[in-house]
């Protein structure tokens, strides 16, 4: 984590597009609101985009605004997401999870750094810092055609690759020693210490959900916790062969969506493709 910081040192004084890519829960959102705050551009606009969330019929809207009467329920001129970022840092996130159809739009943007409302035929000049996030392995989805290639590029100029807490146990006792005292202070309950076996118990967990994860199960612990110190038996833990059956258990659920099942379990695509060859699912 130390050298990614570095890395993100030196770049946030550059306009360079950024990926940062990682398992969910491994902290791209935080990483990228720290390269906002260090840059040229803190005192503008960070504007956030969940591209898993934009439906693909209102895209363009969305993204590039609309005029109005443009077409139904258009009552009135919109500003989109990428003209609100103007002169800040616009965020994508999980852009994995844009459709390849929405991309050469997404693209042409990007390229030509100028934007053209919905119903309107004038060209607005867009001066954005651009960071993407994703939870998936960009470079396999070119490779299958689902990823243009010519906007990976435009993309990533400078990427960053965040590792799972479960390829980080020195940072465990750091970030639970972290959330305990946010927590404690939170809900009152005083400076709770964790027990050295509350230690090891978190050390020795594979942390699916990564730093989200342990967030939330620090946070039940002082709410359970009675004492003054929580105890290996305050944290609620699953054991790893039951994350795993409850893996499988949403599989076979989530069938006929992967992209719903992977969404479910906290987990790209690819890896649920591996996870569906393991189990002989």
């Amino acid at each position: 984590m130390q050298k990614i910081l570095e890395l993100v040192k030196k770049v946030v004084r550059t306009d360079a597009n950024i990926l940062i890519a990682g398992e969910n829960g491994t902290g791209k959102e935080l990483i990228a609101k720290e390269i906002h705050r260090l840059s040229d551009r803190y005192n503008e606009l960070l504007v956030t985009v969940d591209l898993g969330s934009v439906s693909e019929s209102l895209f363009e809207s969305e993204m590039f605004g609309h005029t109005r009467g443009s077409f139904t329920d258009a009552f009135e001129d919109r500003t989109g997401k990428i003209m609100l970022a103007n002169k800040g840092t616009l965020l994508l996130d999980e852009i994995g999870n844009l459709p390849l159809q929405l991309q050469s739009k997404l693209l042409n943007v990007l390229q030509n750094r100028v934007v053209i409302p919905v119903g309107s035929n004038k060209e607005t000049p867009v001066d954005i810092r651009l960071i993407s996030t994703t939870n998936k392995n960009l470079l396999q989805m070119v490779q299958e055609g689902s990823f243009r290639q010519d906007l990976l590029y435009r993309i990533n100029t400078i990427q960053i690759e965040l590792p799972p807490l479960r390829q980080r146990t020195e940072d465990i006792e750091i970030l639970a020693g972290f959330f305990t005292g946010k927590y404690s202070a939170k809900y009152k309950k005083g400076s709770l210490k964790l027990q050295s076996r509350a230690i090891d118990r978190l050390r020795s967990y594979p942390w699916p959900g990564n730093i989200r994860e342990l967030q939330h199960t620090i946070e039940k612990a002082v709410i359970l916790c009675e004492g003054s110190t929580i105890t290996a038996n305050d944290l609620s833990l699953t054991p790893p062969h039951q994350v795993q059956i409850g893996e499988t258990l949403t599989l076979k659920k989530n069938s006929q969506s992967l992209s719903l099942a992977a969404r479910n379990l906290g987990i790209s695509r690819t890896t649920l493709y591996k996870k569906m060859k393991k189990y002989g699912i």
